[in-house]
Order: structure tokens, then C-alpha cells, then sequence
């Protein structure tokens, strides 16, 4: 969520803001945590659900009872989702310092990925982050593109071939500053600067709406603001009357592991939700009022 701070430079003096973004994404996590869904200490959920030495999404956590997990074709979203790795059973959420997560009670399991040194994978960039590896890992290189709060499109090929971001003012173009290059490395560095202009607000914008019924893993429940908030569906499982309970994976401020999240209004079937939403969908640490669900194209 980086439209607090959208006053864009030029990308070779990032730190050079820092202190300022520092200093407003304090304010806005002390706005969340007071004004988002109030967090229940005790929430726990359904030990069943869960089995302790599963190593990623699918084999960690068990569907309820009558549900089957959606097919998932080869080379998938769904099936990337579901193979996500995961830290050990009952690991914390560290924060890009290295510190743990000040508040511990929100998740059940921790993806077990890198997300660097800065204060930059929040919660939109944490959706991007998983649909870009999925693209990356897939070689479907030519999707991996994301728009900028101002309306630009970084898309990963031009800057696969050696052009970077030239920013004045409000006003962004890619100009030719390095060799092409084709390695993760390099990749990593793309999403750092996606991350540093994009936010709730341009995600919100990219994705096409969907139904709750047509619910899928990759979809993102969304909010566009300053702040705003977007978590990821991981998985999805349906029964028999066509009913469907999702995951929810999770970035958060400041930047932080993504963590798979409880489901704080039903401890039977949480850590599942159900798409059978009467009014918001309430999360351990945001009530989304007014959201969209959309996927991207």
C-alpha cells in the first residue's frame, strides 16, 4: 500500500525517502489495527483442520468435512498455490527487519519466502508477488505487468531487456540503462520497484470482477485506498450443494512474511471462509466493507 507516499523520484534514490515513509506507514498501521476488524485473542482454529507436519498449503491443512479441493490442471495457479511452501508449524511472521510481527494471533501458517530487506511488500505488493513467481516459475513472461498508481504500465519484458524506470515528477518511461538479463536476481529487483509505485489502489483497477460462486485460488479480495487493504484466495474446496470455502494468504504493514490468515467469525471451520458472505467479509485485521473480488487477466 504505497499510494501514502506516491511522490514519485527518480528509482536510483529510493532510500532517500525512507524516513518520510517510515514516519506515514506509522500512522496508517496505528489506523488499521484501531479502525480495521477487531482482533480476538482467543480466536483459535478447528485443530482439525490443520495437520501440524504438512510443508506446504495443501498438506497442511485439511478441507472440511463434505468439501473437495477444486481440480488443479498441471502448471496451474491453483495447483502453484497449493505447493507453496511453508515454514514449520507454529513459526512467527518475521517483518522485513528481521523482527517478529508484534502481533502474533492473526495467522495459522507462514509462506515460507525471501520478501528482502526494505519496507516494500505490503499487502497489494504481497498478491503481486505471488501472481508474478507463478508467471515467473511458469515462463509466462510476457503477463508479468503491472500497472503503477499513476497509470503506467511496468511491464517485466522491457525491463528484462535491459530498460529501467525514468521517473519525473508524476510522469514515468522506461529509458535503456543495463544489459539484458534473464535472472531471478534481476527479476527480484522489477518487483522491488513495482512494489515501490504500485499499491490497493492500481490492483484494484487492474483486476476483472468475479462472483463469489466463481470463486478461485489467485482471486483477490480488494479495497483501494490510502489505506486499503487485498488478500489473496490460496485455495478453494466445494461440496456437493456447490458451496465453497477459500484460503486467504496475507501481506500486511509494515512489510511482512505472507501469512495464511484465520477466519475470526467461525472457529469450526477456520482457517476456511465461507462464500456465503451476508455484508463484509470480516478478517482478522481488516473488515472489507465495500469489496471487489476480482482476478487478474
Amino acid at each position: 500500500m504505497h499510494e501514502q507516499c506516491f511522490c514519485l523520484q527518480y528509482l536510483t534514490s529510493i532510500s532517500d525517502y525512507q524516513p518520510m515513509k517510515i514516519a506515514i506507514l506509522t500512522f496508517v498501521v496505528f489506523f488499521s489495527v484501531c479502525c480495521g476488524s477487531q482482533i480476538n485473542p482467543s480466536q483459535a482454529p478447528n485443530p482439525e483442520m490443520i495437520k501440524a507436519d504438512g510443508t506446504t498449503i495443501e498438506s497442511r491443512f485439511e478441507v472440511p468435512q463434505g468439501f473437495t479441493r477444486l481440480l488443479a490442471g498441471e502448471g496451474s495457479m491453483t495447483q502453484y498455490l497449493r505447493n507453496l511452501p511453508l515454514k514449520a508449524n507454529g513459526s512467527t511472521v518475521k517483518l522485513f527487519s528481521g523482527e517478529d510481527k508484534p502481533w502474533q494471533n492473526v495467522h495459522v501458517a507462514v509462506v515460507d519466502m525471501e520478501i528482502g530487506k526494505k519496507d516494500l511488500q505490503q499487502c497489494a505488493d504481497a498478491c503481486i508477488r505471488l501472481r508474478a513467481e507463478y508467471l515467473w516459475k511458469t515462463k509466462q513472461f510476457e503477463k508479468i505487468k503491472f500497472h503503477l498508481t499513476n497509470g503506467f504500465l511496468m511491464d517485466y519484458m522491457s525491463w528484462r531487456n535491459g530498460n529501467r524506470l525514468a521517473v519525473n515528477g508524476n510522469k514515468t518511461s522506461w529509458i535503456k540503462k543495463a544489459e539484458a538479463s534473464t535472472t531471478h536476481e534481476s527479476f527480484r529487483a522489477y518487483l522491488d520497484i513495482v512494489f515501490t509505485y504500485a499499491g490497493t489502489l492500481s490492483v484494484e483497477k487492474e483486476l476483472k470482477k468475479v462472483e463469489l460462486n466463481d470463486i478461485m485460488p489467485g482471486d483477490v479480495f480488494v479495497v483501494g485506498g490510502s489505506p486499503g487493504h487485498a488478500v489473496m484466495v490460496v485455495d478453494v474446496a466445494k461440496n456437493s450443494s456447490g458451496q465453497k470455502v477459500f484460503l486467504l494468504g496475507q501481506g500486511y504493514m509494515p512489510a511482512q512474511e505472507i501469512h495464511i490468515i484465520k477466519n475470526p467469525n467461525d472457529e469450526e471451520l477456520s482457517p476456511w471462509f465461507s462464500n456465503q458472505i451476508d455484508g463484509p467479509l470480516e478478517t482478522m485485521e481488516w473488515t472489507f466493507s465495500q469489496f471487489k473480488l476480482g482476478r487478474f487477466e
